[in-house]
């Protein structure tokens, strides 16, 4: 569920000219994930695709071409970019939708205009709009979907560098892909912090009061807890700074159900190097991609779940993804043998 509604310039008050990031860079903190690349043995129909020499004069890809990548292991650096439309199957709208999306439908939460539902003054004005709104999200309420068993097979396979979310619904780590893997750009309900002390807690702690219909207090200074999701006016946490490693190195990326109307996370886009295949999977054209193509771009438009069922077909892996499916739910049911 992607957060920040507010237009693009807002949020790229945060970044220097030129798109770079205006925030202190922290090289030991990135250092901590950057890794060499390791070479890898191209078939001769996969260096097709990939061209001679490196060369991005290219003839125009396929999704089967995307297919063949990943299934010949020739891309093993696989960047994926979500935002809220890969967990509308889950039950969960989106933002933006007319009609059916969340700021279509907060009339019945007592606040001034939308988006203050995620305004941090608001927040500590009233907290109870978002609590009632955050109470809707609970983990326990949604599971994730064949898109999100999708990415966890891709990181099953050794193939995921990173994926990058928009959503605060945690649905990518009810998959069973594991924190280091995931960059939760607009944060998630993991923990909370006190919005006086700065006291952090578990989002157990959380939940337990917002199920309980409590305003989560702090148990040192009794100020307002507030989960570590980024609400307007707020930075994007520590570990959105992992794309300045993880962009350059990717060898694909992935981008699925996403507007990419919300920066800066939408600008990630176009930090891929230009000979590097970009698979878009979504309901319309968006962003970049669509004004401003490249000859290795591959899009995949309609139904989101049918997209990802088509390549998982022609990656061969659909038995491989009925049987994650039946283990993960059995888990949730308790029938897992």
């Amino acid at each position: 569920m992607a957060l920040w509604g507010r237009p693009a310039v807002r949020s790229l008050r945060r970044w220097g000219p030129g798109g770079t990031s205006g925030w202190p860079f922290r090289g030991s903190f990135l250092a901590r994930f950057a890794g060499g690349r390791r070479p890898i043995a191209f078939s001769a129909g996969v260096s097709g695709i990939l061209g001679n020499g490196g060369s991005s004069k290219k003839e125009k890809l396929s999704l089967q071409d995307i297919a063949e990548l990943i299934r010949s292991r020739a891309c093993q650096r696989v960047v994926v970019m979500v935002g809220a439309g890969i967990s509308t199957p889950s039950g969960i709208p989106d933002f933006r939708s007319p009609g059916s999306g969340r700021y279509s439908n907060l009339q019945q939460y007592d606040i001034p205009y939308p988006e203050a539902i995620f305004e941090l003054s608001f927040f500590l004005y009233n907290p109870k709009p978002f609590l009632s709104l955050a109470k809707k999200l609970y983990p326990g309420n949604h599971r994730p979907n064949v898109t999100h068993y999708f990415l966890r097979l891709l990181h099953d396979k050794g193939q995921l560098l990173r994926l990058y979310t928009q959503n605060i619904d945690g649905l990518e780590r009810a998959s069973g892909i594991p924190a280091s893997k995931l960059v939760e750009a607009h944060g998630s309900f993991a923990s909370a912090t006190c919005t006086v002390c700065r006291r952090t807690a578990p989002g157990e702690d959380f939940w337990a009061d917002v199920l309980g219909d409590r305003v989560p207090c702090c148990p040192v200074c009794s100020g307002i807890m507030k989960p570590d999701i980024v609400f307007f006016g707020e930075s994007l946490p520590e570990r959105f700074l992992l794309h300045v490693v993880d962009f350059p190195t990717a060898d694909l990326l992935l981008i699925l159900g996403t507007s990419l109307q919300v920066e800066p996370f939408a600008s990630l886009s176009e930090a891929v190097r230009s000979s590097v295949p970009r698979l878009l999977m979504n309901r319309d054209m968006v962003g970049p991609l669509a004004w401003r193509p490249r000859s290795r771009d591959v899009v995949q438009l309609g139904d989101l779940v049918h997209s990802v069922e088509r390549l998982v077909e022609l990656l061969g892996w659909t038995e491989e993804m009925k049987d994650l499916v039946r283990r993960e739910t059995g888990k949730v049911t308790g029938c897992d043998k």
